[in-house]
């Protein structure tokens, strides 16, 4: 691929990140991973953070083998990352202490203390994004006391904290931006009314750039330790991985849902404009930033969290079981016996997963998931009646007849899971591809830098570079029964 255009994308999760080689022939995409790295939170002092600077070493040296393996110079290098979390830098620049991981219990109770500044109903009017106990608005109400507040001079979310590193370039790039539930839907500007009924220091909030914005070029200080012997321009991309993620899922169109799977599931359509209707309040649906001018109008799902919490607690207790382990005992596992919703906040950070899905059978009623094989089970169905859920509201508050659901990330890889899927919805599936983040991110470097005219080419070129499978629901009235107490314990978390 001597004649290919070569792009960088640095993908990171909450808890790993892979730089990734794009090439663009001209016809289709091709991908190689660069190097891949864990990711995850520091505890100190009772919080949790994350280690930025280490994130910033895992770049140098992903560029590095970019250096060692290839000669060709370099289109362009975007940033993605996960949503909500920021640094705070001084006056000069410099970051005033670690970041904190958005599982920290420093939010916990804050919503309410903001319900009581602005009703949730006029909050989702201005906003529009679904009310998450982790979002930055609630992340700065935590904060308003702490001297490192007071002492910043800029907010930077993680995937623009990473790209000022390379740039220099202190922005906020658009469709992440928008998950902090601080700027106005309508507008697609930061809320002078909301920021200044919180108190939140509106100096500190950086200029909002569109995805697509070329920011500059690599500082030579990062391009000479990397070896790169030519300028490489630097792309604000869709920066949050979701909005990365659905840039690149193919066939995407009025009559399909997407799935992003991965620790979160983002359940949701594209659209035109927001829906900040009472109805999407309720059913805390959210309207993020897309790219092209569109909305990602989803609902956040814990997704594969809780069978990845499940496998972390085995270890400690001395059980290791690879994914295909965990499937094979849940396909063994008696059906529907025992279903969760996802989203409850037992689970947002328990210190024991397995015992906190016992613990909430037991409480609803439900018989009791005792061995591995009926907990994977349980989570798996829970998770495949949460899209269901998920998909009628949609439904419902767009008027749509959603045919097709498109799942696209490393959930696309469980075959079960997705099998499920369609099963408990009643529509086809097509899973594929598994680094739909990574792609999104070059195809928006390849829009900005004019060797793609648009998404929707972007999209078409993605099918067909890469494979899809499509998953045909088995009808069965087993899941129309099970989904009246899957229902019933959604109301009970959405009344917590």
């Amino acid at each position: 691929m001597s004649n290919s255009v070569n792009f960088i994308a640095v993908d990171i999760g909450a808890a790993s990140g892979r730089v990734m080689l794009g090439r663009w022939d001209g016809a289709r995409f091709a991908l190689e991973e660069l190097h891949r790295f864990g990711n995850g939170p520091v505890e100190q002092g009772g919080h949790l953070h994350w280690d930025a600077l280490r994130l910033l070493a895992e770049i140098y040296t992903g560029l590095a083998a970019y250096t060692a393996r290839h000669t060709e110079p370099l289109a362009g290098i975007g940033i993605d990352t996960w949503a909500v979390d920021y640094g705070l830098l001084d006056a000069e620049g410099h970051l005033l202490g670690y970041p904190y991981h958005y599982r920290d219990r420093r939010t916990r109770g804050v919503p309410a203390l903001v319900d009581a500044i602005m009703s949730p109903e006029r909050l989702y009017a201005i906003t529009g994004i679904q009310r998450l106990p982790f979002n930055t608005i609630y992340q700065l109400a935590s904060a308003l006391g702490d001297p490192q507040l007071h002492e910043a001079a800029t907010l930077l979310l993680m995937p623009d904290l990473l790209t000022y590193w390379l740039t220099g370039r202190m922005v906020a790039e658009y469709t992440n931006a928008t998950t902090t539930q601080l700027l106005d839907a309508q507008t697609r500007t930061w809320s002078d009314e909301l920021i200044a009924a919180l108190g939140i220091p509106a100096h500190i909030l950086p200029p909002l750039v569109e995805p697509g914005t070329i920011l500059g070029n690599l500082v030579p200080t990062v391009r000479d330790t990397a070896g790169l012997c030519a300028d490489v321009p630097v792309i604000a991309t869709a920066s949050h991985d979701t909005a990365s993620a659905v840039a690149a899922v193919p066939g995407l169109d009025a009559s399909s849902a997407y799935i992003s799977s991965g620790t979160w599931s983002l359940v949701g359509v594209e659209l035109s404009a927001p829906i900040l209707s009472a109805d999407a309040q309720r059913l805390s649906v959210t309207n993020e930033g897309g790219v092209g001018g569109t909305i990602r109008f989803l609902k956040n799902v814990g997704g594969l969290w809780l069978l990845q919490e499940c496998q972390r607690q085995w270890e400690r207790e001395g059980h290791t079981y690879s994914w295909p382990d965990l499937v094979a005992l849940a396909e063994a596992a008696a059906p529907l016996r025992s279903l969760v919703d996802p989203d409850a906040p037992e689970f947002l950070s328990p210190d024991d997963m397995p015992t906190a899905i016992r613990a909430y059978c037991q409480s609803t009623n439900q018989p009791v998931p005792v061995d591995v094989g009926a907990l994977v089970r349980c989570c798996l169905e829970s998770l495949a009646l949460k899209y269901r859920w998920v998909v009628e509201a949609l439904e419902l508050l767009t008027g749509r007849q959603i045919t097709m659901i498109r799942v696209v990330g490393g959930g696309s890889q469980n075959d079960l899971l997705c099998q499920l899927t369609a099963d408990a919805c009643g529509r086809r599936v097509v899973a594929g591809p598994v680094e739909a983040t990574a792609l999104g991110n070059i195809l928006v470097q390849a829009i900005a830098t004019g060797h793609l005219s648009d998404i929707a080419v972007g999209r078409r070129v993605v099918a067909e570079s890469f494979p899809q499978t499509v998953y045909v629901p088995r009808i069965s009235g087993d899941w129309d029964a099970a989904i009246i107490g899957f229902d019933a314990l959604v109301a009970v978390t959405d009344r917590h």
